[in-house]
């Protein structure tokens, strides 16, 4: 009973946060059916004795959480922007974020506060942010205080080159991003005024980076930033492409399986070393990932992304799956109780959370399948583990993609158990050349000659006439019922429990 209240908690805000992504939902009507399930709780609870009733009761109280939280976020735009909107405008506000580097501009996220007057004719305070397009002559800052005149603009949706429907406006709402402005007039006012904690980690990310672009150089110094921190903003639209087409995108893609096999990989060499406690080995697992959070500078996406590592980590470990299990989907509704526009509109917490849950149930399942991969440098659990995070992502790609890779078979058979070991040298070249430059250059080199190797895979495969078809509408309801099939069989039997 109590697994099943659990369940029904978490599904039924779930479905509610689902429901209120896609359909405005009346706040009154919420608040009534709400008062009117937890009446039924009562009755079923204290008079009735009804299990079915009090899980019913539960799951709509539950569901009309869900839709009550996200409407608490879905706040309309300020008034005083709306008028505004197509006019040129002067403003100031604060970079919040670290400045995203592009192939040909930066994008700053200021955060600005406004003053409008509310319905009561309060003078009232503000908070929105604009994300700002601008040149890459200047090197703006976390922290920094800007006034900025330009044509205010608000988000539009757009097709992408496989013809899909990307929901621009609402990937930026996630992040309360409201407004766009591009190329305005900006005056740098004051420097530093950022989180100190914050600005701390961002120039702990520059250094680093830095560092490590030293000793590793050209195209290959993006791939490894894209592989180790999810840096591929500055990749040119023909690297994007190429590993969209070779089905090898996941691997730079900022989500808990990366840094899990890197964990990984750390626990089990502190497991072969003499004399040191199992939990030792398991301490440093998690200390690896903590490391990542750091290495890149903190961003909420990486937090999310380290806790599912986390999760992964443990759950490989200790092999107590289905506890893990519920632990991943706690760690979820938490994520998304705190931004509701996470379940529908963010792509890289929808992929972790996939790949996440692959490493905790599906790589047990297949891993007798690769009994022939020798187990030198955990070569088959890496493998087994990768191959089910791809075999789980792999759908979801295709919808919100719309794109079927021919080559990511050979492709990723002949990059994945290399990558590890790359992630590897790339973090320590990174620390060393924090420390002192010459001893990252031995690592730097090792670490451009796999990236060359990997590199070259992908560039070949991409090439190869047949490499990739699009799909631009592959259907929603095709990827649910592949899920389902999925979810049907690594649960089965217990699904048929959970209702019996």
């Amino acid at each position: 009973m109590r697994d099943r209240v659990f369940y029904i908690i978490c599904f039924g805000f779930l479905l509610g946060v689902l429901l209120r992504s896609f359909i405005f939902v009346d706040l009154y009507l919420v608040i009534l059916l709400g008062i009117i399930s937890f009446a039924l709780f009562l009755f079923f609870t204290l008079i009735s004795k009804n299990n079915f009733g009090i899980l019913f009761s539960i799951f709509i109280l539950t569901f009309c959480f869900g839709i009550f939280r996200f409407n608490m976020v879905d706040v309309p735009n300020p008034t005083v922007l709306e008028n505004q909107v197509a006019q040129k405008v002067i403003l100031s506000g604060e970079i919040v974020d670290e400045p995203s580097i592009k192939e040909n501009n930066q994008q700053l996220i200021i955060r600005t506060v406004l003053k409008e007057v509310s319905p009561r004719t309060v003078l009232e305070k503000t908070e929105t942010q604009i994300l700002l397009s601008t040149g890459l002559e200047t090197d703006y800052k976390y922290g920094d205080e800007i006034n900025f005149i330009g044509t205010l603009k608000k988000p539009e949706n757009f097709i992408t080159d496989q013809g899909k429907v990307f929901d621009y406006v609402n990937y930026l709402r996630k992040d309360g991003i409201l407004y766009v402005m591009s190329y305005p007039k900006i005056e740098i006012v004051s420097r530093g005024n950022g989180n100190a904690i914050q600005s701390t980690l961002f120039f702990v990310k520059e250094k680093f980076l830095e560092k490590m672009n030293f000793a590793i150089t050209g195209t290959e110094s993006l791939f490894m930033g894209g592989l180790i921190l999810g840096e591929k903003a500055s990749f040119s639209q023909d690297l994007r492409q190429s590993f969209i087409n070779t089905g090898t995108i996941h691997i730079i893609a900022l989500s808990g399986y990366n840094v899990t096999i890197v964990a990984q990989w750390v626990m089990k060499f502190f497991e072969k070393v003499p004399y040191v406690p199992k939990n030792f080995g398991i301490g440093m697992g998690i200390f690896a990932i903590i490391l990542f959070i750091i290495m890149t500078g903190g961003s909420s996406t990486a937090i999310r992304a380290g806790i599912m590592a986390t999760l992964a980590l443990i759950a490989r470990m200790t092999g107590r799956n289905y506890d893990l299990g519920r632990a991943l989907l706690l760690a979820g509704v938490a994520m998304i109780i705190l931004n509701p526009f996470l379940l529908v509109y963010d792509v890289s917490f929808q992929l972790s959370f996939l790949a996440t849950f692959a490493v905790i149930f599906l790589a047990p399942r297949i891993e007798k399948y690769f009994s022939w991969v020798p187990k030198h440098f955990e070569l088959r659990d890496i493998i087994s583990v990768t191959c089910a995070a791809y075999i789980f992502v792999f759908p979801f790609i295709l919808y919100k993609m719309g794109n079927f890779s021919l080559v990511a078979l050979p492709a990723n058979v002949l990059i994945l158990p290399f990558i590890p070991f790359t992630m590897m040298l790339g973090f320590i070249t990174g620390f060393l050349g924090l420390i002192y430059y010459i001893l990252a250059v031995p690592f730097g080199y090792l670490s451009y000659l796999f990236l060359h190797y990997e590199l070259g895979v992908i560039n070949f495969f991409s090439k190869l006439p047949f490499a990739a078809f699009t799909f631009p509408d592959f259907p929603l309801i095709l990827t649910i019922l592949i899920y389902i099939y999925f979810i049907y069989k690594l649960f089965g039997r217990n699904l048929k429990n959970f209702f019996s």
